[in-house]
């Protein structure tokens, strides 16, 4: 299963992602992420994988906290924290969601 989303709002055409163990949320509007990190985990317990790393960049952190804010919510995660140096640092969080 692909998620489906329109980085254009003058595009009409839907752009598929395929699923995996990354989200880079520099591909979307910040306005997308309350609704699209939920659905990215549920398509990611869905396909049985259960680390995943969200880029959110390094910023000023806001995108950071809103992620973790989702992330603290969601039964799904087991446990998340800041990536090591080799996969971001501060500007991407690893997740480990319990097994489905």
């Amino acid at each position: 299963m692909d998620f489906m989303a329109d980085p254009d709002p003058d595009f009409d055409e839907p752009v598929e992602f395929e699923i995996n163990d990354e989200l880079d949320l520099h591909t979307f509007r910040p306005n997308e992420v309350k609704d699209l990190v939920p659905d990215y985990l549920g398509l990611c317990s869905e396909k049985g994988i259960t680390r995943v790393r969200i880029i959110h960049g390094k910023g000023i952190g806001t995108l950071r906290e809103t992620v973790h804010a989702l992330l603290k919510k969601d039964d799904r995660v087991d446990r998340f924290h800041l990536a090591d140096a080799a996969e971001g640092g501060w500007g991407a969080t690893v997740v480990w969601l319990k097994s489905p």
